[in-house]
């Protein structure tokens, strides 16, 4: 019996000229909708030190908001020479030892290597059962440039390890201030990474929901898997920025698969928003929304210090998931201690660098200041290593 059925080929990838061409009428429509909804303006706080009620209103109802012009240009020049003395030191590729002038990657005595890369342009989570396989359907992969290297650093870890000015960021009062606002005064951190979307090389991140542990909880609601800030220290433009669909943080699991699907297989998903800022705007997400973000076709560099907090009632107890699920670790009261340690070194660190800006007071820490002072001793029992105990769900 003679097999009559024709295989039909998939279409060749778009160049990446075509592809950024493509998602002009998108980009656009993303932004009316943007503007439309609003949710941005200054980090406004009441006079107890609570993020200001119209804020987290708008937070919750749409999942998101955009605080603009929280970090002013001196602090982000400080974070820009850290962050690209980050990328100047990466090893010329996976499984490279050098970086580009021959001398020994940053990273190699670390516990966990702080670099992950990808090809340009690629989707390297989308369609795959990595990261608990929460990125179910892939993004399209244009063809890079005929000039592109083989592979660009996609992400790079140990922010309050590798640069002085992360670890400062990391007690930002007002930045703090709103965690405590969202996730209650106990909260606790959740990990940090830095996205680099390199110029018509940037990887693409499939549409996902960030939250793994909670889904059929009994006790699940809208803010049980914490939120993520990212500052912005280059112009995120709606070539290269992180996209959202708001109010998709009320809804529960989605099936993105079938967002997709219903969507005739293209991942230009309706009702998205692009957040669109400039350097030192910093947006706080929802982890539970839908969000993603594409391949950079663009010719705009984005590179985004991002790290989130959690409610402590939602971590403690929990086991280790997401990048660390191959731990066996299970959040007990000593692991959650230790991971927010790095907070309150932050805070002392921020503090010494800005003696005029007020510290922001930590209530799990309460009393225990003097033994979380920074220096060289507490950086290496502290600081060294702490992302291998990042609170992950």
């Amino acid at each position: 019996m003679t097999d009559n059925t024709m295989q039909v080929d998939s279409p060749p990838p778009l160049s990446r000229a075509a592809h950024n061409a493509g998602m002009a009428a998108y980009r656009t429509q993303g932004q009316r909708l943007a503007a439309e909804i609003g949710n941005r303006g200054p980090l406004r706080l009441t006079d107890d030190g609570a993020l200001h009620p119209d804020i987290q209103a708008a937070y919750w109802r749409h999942g998101y908001y955009i605080f603009e012009g929280v970090i002013d240009a001196a602090e982000i020049a400080a974070l820009r020479a850290d962050a690209q003395n980050m990328l100047a030191r990466a090893p010329t590729g996976p499984d490279a030892k050098v970086d580009a002038q021959g001398r020994p990657a940053l990273g190699l005595d670390y516990a966990r290597m702080p670099y992950r890369f990808t090809r340009p342009l690629a989707d390297p989570w989308g369609g795959t059962q990595l990261l608990g396989g929460r990125h179910p359907a892939q993004m399209a992969q244009p063809r890079p440039d005929a000039d592109a290297p083989e592979h660009v650093v996609f992400l790079m870890y140990s922010m309050c390890q590798s640069m002085p000015s992360g670890l400062r960021l990391y007690g930002h009062p007002k930045l703090l201030a709103a965690a405590q606002s969202i996730d209650g005064t106990d909260f606790v951190p959740f990990n940090d990474a830095i996205f680099v979307k390199q110029p018509g090389l940037g990887g693409a991140v499939a549409w996902h929901q960030d939250g793994v542990t909670h889904w059929q909880s009994p006790n699940w609601d809208e803010g049980i898997h914490g939120f993520n800030f990212q500052v912005q220290l280059y112009p995120a433009t709606v070539g290269n920025c992180l996209w959202v669909i708001p109010g998709s943080h009320k809804l529960g699991k989605a099936d993105i698969k079938g967002m997709v699907s219903a969507n005739g297989g293209s991942e230009q998903l309706p009702g998205a928003v692009p957040l669109v800022c400039v350097a030192g705007d910093v947006t706080m997400v929802n982890r539970q929304m839908v969000h993603g973000s594409f391949a950079n076709s663009s010719e705009d560099l984005r590179i985004s210090l991002t790290f989130g907090f959690h409610r402590r009632k939602s971590v403690l107890g929990q086991k280790a998931a997401l990048s660390v699920e191959d731990s066996p670790a299970i959040y007990d009261e000593q692991r959650v201690f230790d991971r927010s340690a790095v907070i309150q070194v932050a805070i002392d660190a921020r503090h010494r660098a800005f003696p005029n800006e007020p510290a922001f007071a930590y209530r799990p820490f309460a009393g225990l200041e003097d033994e979380f002072r920074f220096s060289p001793e507490i950086f290496d029992r502290v600081i060294r290593d702490y992302n291998t105990k990042d609170l992950a769900i």
